[in-house]
């Protein structure tokens, strides 16, 4: 082993770990051509709509839609959590449906509509569940409120268009806003604060029902 690995420096080994070139093996003839590693990712141009505003990016393959928010269009108001899908930090709308954008590729949203918690209002003219949220006090630390609320809106319609849940007990009737509906619902946003009571107050101040 000495004699193979004889030769290799610090920077070797590092380039070597990272995948980016083979290790070099004492007594390879010196005109031997250099090794190749993983090709890099490939860049695909995408074109897509965010909060409204058309977007065309060059991105990675490899890069999530939430990464694409937070790193290229710099809208960090999505935030980055778990990373897992576990969470929900990452929420946003696509097509006006709510999804973890941590578990999606952006190359997989060519043309969609993307909002997030910045296309749902700004000061002075803040979404209905923004303001709810205010002045319920649904937040402690505020990491998690950008996908509680992002995903409240998404829930808020799927609620309207009749959509069931695992907590609906008829399927054939339209399902309202019960305690057991929200919770349901709302089981994948995480809020390590703890500030549940005053989120689902905030919810169903906003659907104007009873939880």
């Amino acid at each position: 082993m000495d004699e193979v690995f004889g030769c290799l420096s610090r920077r070797d080994l590092l380039i070597a770990s990272a995948g980016t070139a083979t290790i070099p093996v004492a007594g390879a003839a010196d005109d031997a051509p250099p090794a190749v590693g993983s090709p890099p990712g490939t860049m695909s141009r995408l074109t897509l709509e965010v909060n409204g505003k058309p977007q065309t990016v060059d991105v990675d393959n490899r890069t999530t839609l939430l990464d694409l928010l937070r790193e290229q269009l710099k809208l960090t108001g999505t935030k980055k959590g778990c990373d897992h899908g576990q969470c929900g930090a990452c929420t946003v709308l696509l097509d006006g449906r709510r999804i973890n954008s941590c578990l999606m590729l952006a190359v997989m949203a060519p043309g969609a509509k993307v909002t997030t918690i910045e296309g749902l209002g700004v000061p002075g003219k803040l979404h209905p569940l923004q303001a709810a949220f205010i002045a319920k006090d649904g937040y402690q630390c505020g990491y998690c409120t950008p996908g509680q609320i992002c995903s409240a809106v998404g829930m808020l319609d799927e609620l309207q268009r009749g959509m069931p849940s695992h907590a609906t007990a008829d399927l054939a009737a339209k399902p309202l806003l019960s305690a057991d509906e929200l919770r349901e619902r709302m089981s994948g946003n995480l809020c390590r604060c703890g500030a549940y009571s005053n989120i689902a107050e905030a919810i169903t101040s906003v659907a104007g029902g009873a939880a």
